[in-house]
């Protein structure tokens, strides 16, 4: 833990200095608002247009943890059924895979044509964004089980259901919550996309009319919304992870020390 708070600052002055060049450079060349906005600029904009986004940030919000939430479900229900039967693990592995080589922002439009402008396009697209990390998280997870613990299990007699709960599953959980992490801050990217398909509100239509009305500096509110909407998503998982996976964290907190 020590070390984390020793290394925390780092990144935090590395950011300090880019915005610090970012600013010097557009106040020397004297660099158009509607091209490059300094980061002067784009605080002010952030304070004080609050009330005109804070709508659309609380709809994508809520649009991420709803398809988070079910893409997550969707993930791990996948990656046990894959895991423990293994002829449909054969059978519909490579599909899994073939399914992200399709770009979303491909599928979009037709999921509009097949379900309309509600919601349900957007859970969609969130659920196919979400559900492929925690899937191939917990597979791996899984497969990493110690083959040892596995023989020991069965000459004690333990039952297939048996050997899953008390071996495999918590064996892969800090696997399932690394996927966990990357479906989270994806799902933020998936919600923005998702509004590009005709919402009402949400911090993808925010952006969209900021960049057609040519107000750079409502994008980059846009662009960092998106991130530290991310981040916070990051670091929820990360702060049930502790409390999930103590033993790691204990772990974790002698090697710190």
């Amino acid at each position: 833990m020590k070390a984390v708070i020793q290394k925390g600052w780092r990144p935090f002055l590395v950011i300090i200095l880019l915005f610090i060049i970012w600013e010097t450079i557009t106040r020397i060349f004297e660099v158009s608002e509607w091209l490059l906005p300094a980061p002067s600029k784009i605080f002010h904009e952030a304070i004080i247009g609050w009330p005109e986004y804070s709508h659309h940030v609380l709809s994508t919000i809520k649009l991420a943890i709803i398809g988070c939430v079910i893409g997550c479900s969707i993930g791990i229900l996948i990656a046990v059924s894959l895991h423990l039967i293994p002829f449909v693990r054969e059978a519909f592995y490579p599909l899994l895979i073939i399914s992200q080589n399709i770009p979303v922002i491909v599928l979009a439009p037709l999921l509009v044509i097949w379900f309309g402008f509600g919601i349900l396009p957007k859970i969609i697209v969130i659920t196919l964004v979400c559900f492929f990390p925690i899937a191939v998280a917990a597979l791996d997870g899984f497969r990493q089980t110690s083959t040892e613990l596995k023989h020991y299990l069965h000459m004690a007699g333990a039952s297939k259901s048996q050997i899953f709960w008390k071996l495999e599953w918590p064996h892969a959980l800090p696997a399932v919550f690394s996927g966990l992490k990357i479906s989270a801050t994806y799902s933020v990217m998936g919600a923005v996309i998702s509004e590009w398909l005709g919402a009402k509100k949400g911090i993808g239509v925010y952006m969209t009319l900021a960049s057609s009305s040519f107000r750079t500096d409502r994008v980059f509110v846009a662009i960092f919304l998106i991130i530290l909407l991310a981040l916070i998503f990051f670091a929820f998982i990360v702060f049930i992870e502790k409390r999930v996976i103590r033993w790691q964290s204990k772990e974790e907190g002698l090697k710190d020390e």
